[in-house]
């Protein structure tokens, strides 16, 4: 009523920030992803070729010499400190971004998507600002730890992700979420392969700082792009105070309120069985770059981009064959599907000792990635409309606490296991991959369809 006055804690509607054109939230996801896969295996091969100056060390690079070198203590000085550094980065940016992506996440449920979507693309530019004068100027490798810090400070990539994933939550249907998804994690994995076959050609035609210049500068388009060109998707975003325990409390309720039909219950269930997955394919990724380019493999950065393409690939190939299975399989069924073939490409790693076994691990990971769609897809399902922000700042909080996990582990457990067997981690990780296939087949069969509650509307 007009002449009534409002509760002095009710927020106020935000004005509407100035947009060009109301462009979907893909082209971010595109972007920020081609950018950090650019620097990505460069970051690990600049640290390697650093740490070999330093220690004198050039056998991988000498024709014919490297499969003879495989007890090098030199050698392994170097992959251990490469992986450790690798490490501490991911250290770094963790204990930041566990609280940073927590408050953003749950922010974005008032304030709108895009403010976060603004900063996490900030972060991103600080990080790729700090790593283009550490290869510029040579600076110490620790500023890598500090480009990291700064970024999660912002949001970092989980995010950027939360609200790209709750945007996406915002517009779809809950019949198309799934495809939505898996569409939004294509366009991660197409911006990876292309990155990735252009970052191992440039880096021996030119060296490490243009390709970090490049990332700098698509990075600068993509948060001018999330400040006046992303469509605003949620409906009535309004001024929302940042620093409160508020957002972390609502996030903490996500798994803790009462709820229909024990749905909480299968949010946790489902959280740990991304959390598995993404420990799997993020320690995997750390040490693949250094497992290619020591003996027995003695890749160079152009077989390094390659490979790095086909790890992406089933970004893409993974969407095609989601849409074709959804037509006959259940979506648990085909993240069944998914897991047995990530598991296999795990195996096949773990004994490769030539190169085109290596690529056989990775065309039997053509199906691997439609696991991480399909379990946002349920759990996006079984929170309310007003809760998508703060369930995908939660999944982004596990994505965080998942990296940390895998760096711990598979980054001190290669060099550990270098003597003896050094694919033992990835067989570990297809060990682990019985955890979600087990979580997910028992979910489906004990609650069919747990996503198709209707939940109450807040008044």
């Amino acid at each position: 009523m007009e002449g009534s006055a409002s509760p002095p804690d009710k927020p106020r509607a935000r004005p509407a920030a100035a947009v060009l054109c109301r462009g979907p939230v893909e082209p971010l996801v595109f972007l920020a992803n081609f950018a950090l896969v650019l620097q990505g295996p460069l970051t690990t091969q600049y640290l390697w070729h650093r740490f070999s100056a330093d220690l004198g060390y050039n056998g991988t690079r000498q024709r014919g010499g490297c499969s003879n070198r495989s007890a090098d203590p030199t050698m392994q000085e170097v992959e251990t400190l490469t992986s450790h550094w690798t490490l501490y980065m991911n250290v770094g940016g963790f204990l930041v971004g566990l609280f940073s992506s927590t408050l953003l996440g749950a922010w974005s449920d008032g304030v709108g998507r895009r403010p976060l979507l603004v900063l996490a693309s900030l972060g991103l530019l600080l990080q790729a600002l700090v790593s283009v004068f550490v290869v510029q100027l040579q600076l110490h490798v620790g500023y890598f730890v500090l480009g990291r810090i700064l970024c999660a400070l912002l949001g970092d990539l989980g995010g950027l992700l939360a609200a790209s994933f709750a945007s996406v939550a915002d517009v779809s249907s809950s019949r198309s979420r799934t495809f939505r998804m898996a569409l939004l994690e294509a366009s991660i994995g197409v911006a990876g392969m292309l990155a990735s076959l252009l970052g191992g050609h440039w880096l021996r035609a030119q060296g490490y700082a243009n390709p970090f210049w490049l990332a700098l500068a698509l990075l600068i388009a993509m948060t001018l792009y999330a400040a006046f060109c992303f469509g605003e998707t949620l409906k009535e975003p309004k001024s929302t105070r940042l620093f409160t325990f508020r957002h972390h409390r609502s996030i903490v309720q996500l798994y803790v309120a009462p709820a229909p039909e024990k749905s909480r219950k299968h949010l946790a269930l489902y959280s740990l069985a991304i959390f598995v997955v993404i420990t799997v394919h993020f320690g995997a990724q750390d040490i693949l770059t250094l497992y290619e380019l020591s003996t027995p493999l003695c890749w160079d950065s152009k077989l390094i981009g390659y490979g790095s393409a086909a790890q992406h690939l089933p970004y893409l190939t993974s969407l095609l064959v989601l849409k074709l299975l959804q037509h006959c399989l259940a979506d648990a069924w085909v993240a069944e599907i998914g897991l047995a073939f990530n598991i296999l490409g795990m195996v096949v790693f773990a004994f490769a000792t030539i190169t085109p076994l290596m690529f056989t691990g990775y065309g039997l990971l053509f199906l691997s990635l439609v696991i991480t769609p399909v379990i946002r897809a349920k759990l996006s399902k079984l929170v309310r409309e007003t809760e998508q922000g703060a369930l995908f700042s939660a999944v982004a909080c596990v994505n965080n606490l998942a990296m940390l996990t895998a760096s711990g582990i598979f980054n001190s457990l290669y060099p550990a296991t270098l003597n003896f067997m050094k694919g033992f981690p990835f067989l570990l990780g297809a060990g682990l991959l019985l955890i979600p296939a087990v979580l997910i087949g028992m979910l489906e069969k004990v609650v069919p369809h747990p996503e198709f509650q209707q939940f109450p509307q807040s008044p």
